[in-house]
């Protein structure tokens, strides 16, 4: 019997170097710094998102770094739908939504990859609508 919330159970493929190329290549940003910038800023809003076994599950797959990011964070009591979290992200560094977009689409790229289907299917049905385009998934509706 395994406990699902024990940290180490599943320890990252990638290494945090490793990831902020892969977000630096996807993000086709220009330094390994600016891909940094955006990794901090996603991941901490991510980690204002997430509660639960997921969060927990989800930290346990990151790099040791990019689970702190997210775990440092206190989950907000009101949850955000996609484009609200953006919207978020922009106002807080006051960058503009556009690029901001761009950002958080290259950094949950690579979450999704680290995180696994299974893992990111829990993940957006804990979060509001909006989140699976995000993370590079297609938002299915049920028909009305």
């Amino acid at each position: 019997m395994s406990d699902r919330r024990a940290p180490l159970q599943h320890p990252s493929v990638m290494t945090y170097e490793q990831m902020l190329e892969k977000v630096r290549y996807e993000g086709a940003y220009p330094t390994r710094e600016r891909a940094e910038e955006a990794v901090h800023l996603v991941l901490a809003g991510l980690g204002r998102q997430l509660t639960g076994d997921e969060r927990v599950e989800l930290a346990s797959r990151l790099p040791i770094e990019a689970a702190r990011i997210l775990t440092a964070q206190i989950p907000d009591t009101q949850p955000l739908t996609g484009w609200a979290f953006v919207q978020d992200l922009a106002a807080r560094t006051g960058a503009p939504v556009g690029p901001t977009r761009w950002d958080t689409g290259s950094v949950l790229g690579a979450v999704a990859a680290l995180a696994g289907p299974d893992l990111l299917t829990r993940i957006l049905r804990q979060l509001p609508s909006g989140y699976p385009l995000l993370f590079g998934r297609a938002e299915l509706t049920p028909a009305a």
